[in-house]
């Protein structure tokens, strides 16, 4: 979308001097020369950026209408290890979309394999970059209607190291506890913000 008072640049105003990869492993870092254009005419210096390359992914907001409760997924998060309440986040079913493989294929993998349920049905909220000042993430945000009534318990692939606790809260109970800063994780934030304002419409059209 272009700005009102300023110029719109695109991927065109990106000069790529040089790229290396500086790491290889179950993700990559590149390493990128580059100038671009400046905001009031010409082009930067050469700048030196590192992006931490990882696929895009799909995360789904578990919410049940008939009882209006919402599932959520706790594990072990590294990126949390020196939290304050521990590393072991509340968040929402996600998954890395493997290659040739469809988003909504992806969501109904992932909760099932993270859950032990099924998606009833699957509405799509929004998509975004978590972090584009390092990484090339894309998240794609969905909720999905599922029945909580049944759900539990430990799940996760154990050959990928998951190590799943399923957690059923009321809907108005997650949003306390989003208000009181307990949800710590952007695609969770979203989500649950979302679904405070459509869960009357969800209720109407998957009931």
């Amino acid at each position: 979308m272009p700005s009102s008072d300023g110029p719109s640049f695109t991927r065109d105003d990106v000069q790529i001097i040089k790229t290396q990869t500086v790491h290889n492993g179950f993700f990559k870092v590149h390493e990128y020369r580059l100038k671009h254009r400046k905001i009031e005419g010409g082009w930067t210096r050469e700048l030196k950026r590192e992006c931490f390359d990882r696929p895009p992914a799909v995360a789904v907001l578990l919410y049940d209408p008939y009882q209006d409760t919402v599932a959520m997924v706790e594990q072990f998060r590294i990126g949390a290890l020196d939290a304050p309440e521990g590393p072991w986040q509340i968040e929402l079913v996600a998954g890395i979309i493997e290659a040739g493989d469809r988003k909504e294929a992806t969501a109904h993998r992932e909760v099932n394999e993270e859950t032990g349920t099924e998606l009833l049905d699957l509405e799509y909220i929004c998509e975004y970059y978590p972090s584009p000042g390092g990484s090339n993430e894309k998240l794609f945000l969905y909720c999905g209607a599922v029945d909580t009534r049944e759900m539990g318990g430990a799940h996760g692939n154990q050959d990928e190291g998951e190590d799943i606790w399923v957690h059923v809260f009321s809907r108005e109970e997650l949003w306390k506890n989003l208000q009181e800063n307990y949800i710590q994780n952007a695609a969770s934030i979203i989500a649950l913000q979302w679904l405070q304002m459509n869960w009357q419409r969800l209720q109407e059209k998957w009931q």
